[in-house]
């Protein structure tokens, strides 16, 4: 029985030890990555975890821990209950309890829900990276999942981030994952380039939820001009190659059209390479350098291109959540909401109609059961 006011204890950590030849090498390339990398903090990721009373202690992950804000992922777990209650539910008592929970998230900021027996939470991460001896982010290991044959084509859907997770606090790891859990246990924010109440926070969660867990290692496009430091150019993506093709999309068919060389009303089709193999566009210099660089990323499956006098390098990223006696952390006080929340979606009553926002609501079309 916990005592009031002591902190909760640690879990003990289970290692199991790795025997397959892959699993082996997987373990031999983080223990030269740990032997060589310091760590550097990004900052904070959010995302939806739920569990219902089948799960257990677990939480499942159903909606990606790669958002930069706590309110983004209440908009995600927003949709997914309207959604749920439009598409997938065919009582009226269901429908009303699953539309009060999408009225309290139109509104406020509540970082848990309950509804129909299952929690629903707003997750909170970590997002680190290996540095170099050089200062670089480091970049994918050979043994990083990698498909057999790339994939380009821009339509094409892929492995998502997160997809399927289940975070469990008792999950056997490797030797390698238990110490790095271990060593980020005591992980807190410092510095005079955080704000107080930032630190007050970090050094509370490190009591509170005492536990880390490993998320799954994610790749990102980072890129850096001249001396600067390096920024991130996009999102999280599951492997290297996802991140690549990424890189690809923003070279030849994003920048161009950011910058006003190519229309953004051109067709899907119209890209970088289109552009030099028609000759005739005033830049054809500049987007000769994009096509180039991005046909280099293609030929070589490369993890580093240089456009011009930017170097883009695609970097892993890793990821924690912090884990307490209730599961894992929510967002914190100091964590910075950069949107309000808002309906994102028609009015939809208890008996399933989707209604037009300028008709009105009636109270009891969206009042829990």
């Amino acid at each position: 029985m916990k005592k009031h006011g002591v902190p909760p204890a640690a879990r003990p950590v289970l290692v199991r030890i790795p025997v397959e030849p892959v699993e082996a090498a997987i373990e031999a390339d983080a223990f030269d990555a740990a032997s060589r990398n310091k760590l550097a903090v990004r900052g904070p990721l959010f995302g939806v975890a739920a569990q219902s009373e089948a799960d257990g202690q677990r939480w499942r992950v159903i909606g990606a821990i790669t958002n930069g804000c706590p309110q983004q992922a209440r908009d995600e777990l927003q949709s997914k209950l309207w959604f749920r209650a439009k598409d997938e539910t065919e009582t009226e008592a269901e429908r009303r309890a699953l539309l009060g929970a999408v009225a309290r998230l139109e509104t406020g900021k509540p970082s848990e829900v309950t509804v129909l027996g299952t929690r629903y939470r707003v997750v909170r991460a970590e997002e680190y990276a290996g540095l170099a001896p050089d200062g670089g982010v480091e970049l994918p290991r050979p043994t990083d999942p990698e498909p057999v044959l790339p994939e380009w084509t821009r339509t094409t859907e892929t492995a998502a981030v997160d997809d399927g997770l289940v975070l469990d606090p008792d999950a056997p790891v490797t030797p390698l994952q238990a110490a790095e859990m271990l060593t980020m246990r005591s992980f807190a924010y410092k510095g005079s380039r955080y704000p107080g109440n930032v630190l007050r926070d970090s050094e509370r969660a490190v009591h509170t939820h005492p536990d880390v867990l490993l998320l799954p290692t994610s790749f990102v496009v980072v890129e850096r001009t001249g001396d600067e430091r390096w920024s991130v150019g996009g999102g999280l993506h599951a492997t290297p190659q996802d991140a690549r093709r990424a890189l690809d999309f923003s070279l030849t068919w994003f920048r161009p059209r950011q910058a006003g060389v190519i229309d953004v009303t051109a067709g899907p089709d119209v890209d970088a390479r289109s552009v030099v193999a028609e000759g005739t566009h005033p830049d054809l210099a500049e987007m000769k350098v994009l096509a180039d660089a991005a046909d280099r990323l293609r030929a070589g499956r490369l993890n580093e291109v240089e456009v011009g006098d930017t170097v883009c390098r695609i970097a892993r990223s890793r990821r924690l959540v912090r884990w307490g006696p209730d599961g894992p952390e929510s967002q914190r006080p100091s964590d910075v909401t950069m949107v309000e929340p808002m309906a994102l979606h028609p009015r939809l009553d208890a008996y399933g109609v989707v209604h037009n926002r300028e008709e009105g609501t009636r109270p009891e079309d969206t009042d829990a059961a």
